[in-house]
């Protein structure tokens, strides 16, 4: 009994901690891209509204590695600052905006 309540209480934990993908987006993404993704960031950048998960992915992990279009310079301080976690999440939440 023991460790089924202290398995329980790590689940309960892990989701507590679990990223919030649309709170991250509002945090670091919505000021240049939008509701839902629906705008070219400054003008410059795709519409990321409706792009896959792992194409979303890539294209964070390539600006966290200086990569990218006109805007690298943007994005490699705030792609930086995405733990793997958060990026899972956030992608989903944009991946989700149709």
């Amino acid at each position: 009994m023991k460790k089924i309540c202290t398995i329980l209480a790590i689940a309960a934990v892990t989701s507590l901690m679990a990223a919030d993908g649309e709170a991250i987006y509002k945090s670091k993404c919505f000021s240049c891209h939008g509701d839902k993704a629906s705008k070219a960031a400054l003008n410059k950048s795709q519409i990321i509204a409706g792009w896959d998960a792992a194409k979303i992915i890539a294209s964070v992990n390539g600006y966290k590695n200086g990569e990218g279009g006109p805007m690298k310079g943007v994005m490699k301080p705030i792609a930086s600052g995405l733990s793997e976690d958060d990026l899972k999440a956030v992608s989903a939440t944009i991946a989700s905006y149709k």
